[in-house]
């Protein structure tokens, strides 16, 4: 009609609901042969039963792992996104893409919790950036089991990953690690490649005040689980073989 003003419709990205993110979901596994019943929970399994998307370190062992959870779609199905050493810069935010699509996924660790000193850290502060729902889900942690089986603080702690592969220098880190512990009563935790436990173990004994209390803890929730505490002085008339099995060591005054 002549002089009537033109009717304007709202723009349709307005009034449409907005598109939900997938979560990202932090899955543990386990430590070892153990019995999936006594470390992960059922509810855990129940969800990744939910998920067909998956961040994972090795893909032969994430398969291993889902049809130990009783996983029931076709594994060939699986949409599997591999990181590690050999994953590139360039590929990694791409992996995220599926939450945008409003599939969730999870993150699988090749033993016990991942971001936790796994690579899956990484992904995790991308999916934080990117306004993803980040869900982290209850299972073993070979650190926080071995420093509840410790005796040693643990309201204070610290864990510094892999110490240094050069012995001086290992021996130096050993030194200033101690000193904090002395000074700060501050529970110090470290791992080694399992195949160099036993010369580490070595270094402690040299290295170490005959007062400092040592806590080896390996092969934990396993079968032949090995937690123990005690001073150097009497860990040095010990006989215990390490070699090529996973163990956590804490030092504490």
């Amino acid at each position: 009609m002549k002089g009537s003003r033109p009717v304007c419709l709202p723009k349709l990205w307005l009034i449409l609901p907005k598109k939900m993110k997938g979560n990202l979901y932090m899955i543990p596994n386990t430590l070892g042969d153990s019995p999936l019943n006594m470390v992960i929970p059922e509810g855990v399994s129940e969800i990744i039963n939910e998920l067909d998307h998956f961040i994972v370190e090795n893909i032969r062992t994430a398969r291993r792992f889902l049809i130990k959870c009783g996983y029931h779609k076709p594994i060939d199905d699986i949409r599997f996104f591999e990181l590690n050493k050999h994953t590139s810069n360039e590929e990694k935010p791409t992996f995220l893409q599926p939450c945008h699509e409003s599939v969730s996924m999870g993150i699988i660790s090749e033993a016990g919790v991942p971001g936790v000193a796994d690579p899956g850290a990484e992904i995790t502060a991308m999916a934080h950036t990117q306004g993803i729902r980040v869900i982290p889900l209850t299972g073993p942690s070979s650190m926080l089991l071995a420093l509840m089986a410790s005796g040693l603080n643990g309201q204070n702690f610290t864990f510094h990953g892999y110490l240094p592969v050069d012995r001086s220098q290992r021996i130096k880190k050993l030194r200033d690690i101690e000193k904090v512990a002395t000074r700060e009563g501050q529970t110090q935790l470290f791992i080694e490649t399992p195949y160099r436990n036993d010369r580490l173990l070595e270094d402690i004994l040299k290295t170490c005040d005959h007062q400092t209390r040592l806590c080896i803890a390996c092969d934990i929730t396993l079968e032949q689980e090995y937690i123990k505490t005690m001073p150097v002085e009497s860990w040095k008339k010990e006989r215990v073989t390490l070699h090529k099995r996973p163990c956590i060591f804490l030092i504490g005054k």
